[in-house]
């Protein structure tokens, strides 16, 4: 038997990053734990090979105990390409996501880009995994195509484009879309027709050179940071160190309105 791939974890969970973290917990979530633990066992002994991740499918093969390796694919549902655009100018529009993402970055809060445009990043239950084994065992997933599952975590901490990629959009299509977006910036402001002279340069513009009002910027949220900032490694209580912060964050900001309203 030709060894594969072997799992760089050798104990405890795979997946090193947050976006592979995030696609193990969701997977453990709805699948039979028993063939999960069988599956981690193959991925850790070497017996996927061939790994390909294409849009919509990742395929690999697995030795099982026929003599012939398993044929697997892992399938998930198609984003459309009109969705696909929507994504794209919405991360194009928004600084931080372009800029992280144009620096090979994944950052968190890319969720929340495709859940408000009603898409899914990572798959949430298990009708949105088409798992196809050709071995005799009818469990979804069996342990070939858990086995897979978690190789393909790791492929994702390696890059994490290669999730993009499985969604249907590869980096080169996405990153070039992006930089569409950098260099068409922001709209100008709208400033109407008539010249302003030096005489009345430093007064207050009025009557026509008047810019249009515009409405004040929304005040940065409690716990903004733990936002931009990559999270850090570290759980309390099986809990993310941010998801136990954020409530700080939203404690203190409190105060902190109510010492202003004392004040005022």
């Amino acid at each position: 038997m030709a060894e594969g791939v072997k799992a760089r974890n050798k104990r405890g969970s795979i997946g090193a990053q947050w976006w592979s973290r995030r696609f193990i917990d969701l997977l453990e979530s709805f699948a039979d734990t028993g063939r999960l633990s069988r599956g981690r066992t193959y991925a850790r002994k070497g017996r996927v090979s061939d790994l390909r991740v294409a849009p919509h499918e990742v395929t690999a093969k697995v030795q099982g105990s026929a003599p012939e390796p398993y044929e697997v694919a892992l399938g998930i549902d198609a984003i459309g390409e009109t969705d696909w655009r929507a994504v794209e100018k919405e991360l194009a529009s928004r600084a931080v996501f372009r800029a992280r993402l144009l620096a090979g970055e994944m950052p968190p809060e890319i969720e929340w880009v495709f859940a408000e445009l009603g898409l899914a990043l990572f798959p949430g239950a298990a009708s949105d995994l088409h798992l196809m084994c050709d071995c005799p065992d009818w469990g979804d997933p069996c342990k070939h195509a858990a086995a897979v599952l978690y190789l393909l975590a790791e492929a994702f901490d390696d890059d994490p484009f290669l999730i993009l990629q499985w969604n249907g959009r590869g980096r080169e299509q996405l990153l070039a879309a992006l930089r569409r977006g950098a260099e068409t910036g922001p709209d100008p402001l709208d400033l109407e027709d008539e010249p302003l002279t030096a005489a009345g340069f430093w007064a207050p513009p009025s009557g026509l050179a008047r810019l249009r009002e515009r409405p004040a910027a929304p005040p940065v949220p409690p716990g903004f940071v733990l936002q931009l900032a990559p999270p850090p490694p570290v759980k309390i209580r099986r809990r993310a160190l941010t998801d136990v912060l954020a409530p700080v964050y939203e404690a203190l900001a409190g105060q902190d309105s109510a010492g202003q309203d004392s004040a005022g």
